[in-house]
């Protein structure tokens, strides 16, 4: 599903995102990536996204190589993927629905489609009577529950979400962190980079640790090592 392949990412600037990164997860995993700020989260996610490549070393991403793939199957990567954000990136002049049905958009869906597979997710994540609603009459939990709606909508194998309750409070957190448990039983591969120790914790999941570029641990029912 995803394999890092002594991954190494190197800035422009010299600094160093991800050092021989060897690591692989599995179809249907549920993964915390965690560490302080600069561990290399970020790098990590964008790796499998493609926002980034590797300087050296290979990664591949549902039968992708991310490594050294060409510019036209980009767009074919990233509809295998769903991203849900901390910032939410909601279009503010369209209801919940049309944010959801734009994802469909993207990917030239039928209306057909759209008119099918929106109302679902929408159901998936409780928000069948706020299609209608636009993002300023929604409250915090009800925009990323949109959020993950969105990344949803297209059945991807994996879904990434990058400090996903960041901006949420602990009710709520652990509202959105239940929906992904959800969706990860449901058969999706969920990756989560994470400081909530308490989530992490609670979960017993599979923890990989990043610490100023490199995999510090990477342990099946993990806990949040203290930063310091």
């Amino acid at each position: 599903m995803i394999r890092f392949v002594d991954a190494t990412k190197v800035y422009s600037n010299g600094v160093v995102g991800l050092r021989n990164a060897t690591v692989k997860i599995e179809k249907g995993e549920f993964v915390f990536i965690i560490g302080p700020s600069g561990s290399g989260k970020s790098t990590f996610l964008k790796l499998i996204m493609h926002e980034e490549v590797p300087t050296d070393g290979e990664v591949y991403v549902n039968g992708y190589s991310v490594h050294d793939m060409p510019r036209s199957e980009v767009p074919y990567l990233r509809r295998s993927l769903g991203v849900v954000f901390q910032d939410f990136r909601l279009l503010p002049n369209k209801t919940a629905y049309d944010n959801v049905a734009f994802a469909m958009q993207i990917v030239e869906a039928t209306s057909r489609e759209i008119r099918r597979q929106v109302p679902l997710a929408l159901g998936l994540v409780g928000l069948s009577k706020k299609a209608k609603a636009y993002p300023n009459q929604l409250s915090g939990g009800e925009q990323q529950r949109v959020v993950l709606a969105r990344a949803l909508v297209n059945n991807p194998a994996v879904l990434i979400a990058d400090e996903p309750t960041g901006n949420l409070d602990p009710k709520t957190s652990w509202e959105i962190m239940n929906l992904l448990e959800e969706i990860n039983q449901r058969g999706t591969t969920v990756i989560v980079a994470t400081h909530e120790k308490s989530i992490v914790d609670a979960m017993k999941k599979r923890v990989i640790t990043l610490d100023r570029g490199d995999i510090k641990s990477d342990e099946q029912k993990g806990i949040y090592f203290n930063e310091d």
